[in-house]
């Protein structure tokens, strides 16, 4: 759904038009869902929040002003309340738990293959900052652009363009040295 279809969702919202809401919800569940699971590694805790962010979008569409994408603001919710989440349990560090993606073919060596590459994945990526992971993800799985991720994570669209650069050198590395490991082995 482009965004100018999403914009239409939360004006009809905000003059309190709750089928809006539903379609709004059935567009960004699980966008949304994925993002703060990721994040919190906790499947209830995350749906409470998810809910959480949907009624804040259900009490603020009136105000909401369109300077930045729908997306873009309603993830800059979600990672708020994560946020919220992480200091009132004081947690200094976002715990990434990606899901593992097995390759659809119906090779058992190609599924073992991936679930390597997945698990070498992962391992690369705890090993970022959570602010460069915080904008990897954003960029790659959420598929959004520096000046969203600047808006969702509130640093300058120069700091986001910084840490993806150096996050994608040391992800680069790492898988570099991981594979050469396993060749090795």
């Amino acid at each position: 759904m482009k965004d100018a279809e999403l914009k239409s969702l939360i004006h009809r919202i905000g003059k309190g038009d709750k089928t809006a809401l539903d379609a709004l919800y059935r567009q960004m569940e699980r966008p949304l869902y994925r993002f703060i699971n990721i994040k919190l590694n906790d499947p209830y805790l995350s749906a409470d929040i998810l809910q959480e962010v949907f009624l804040d979008v259900w009490k603020g569409a009136a105000a909401f002003e369109g300077r930045s994408a729908v997306k873009t603001w309603m993830f800059s919710i979600a990672y708020r309340k994560v946020i919220d989440v992480f200091r009132k349990n004081a947690r200094l560090t976002i715990t990434d738990d990606l899901p593992e993606q097995l390759d659809e073919a119906p090779s058992a060596v190609a599924q073992i293959s991936a679930v390597q590459e997945a698990e070498h994945l992962r391992a690369c990526l705890a090993q970022l900052k959570p602010d460069q992971r915080d904008a990897i993800e954003l960029a790659f799985y959420e598929d959004m652009g520096y000046r969203e991720i600047a808006e969702v994570t509130s640093v300058p669209e120069g700091t986001v363009k910084t840490r993806i650069f150096h996050a994608k050198k040391l992800l680069l590395h790492c898988l570099q040295g991981r594979m050469n490991a396993k060749v090795a082995s």
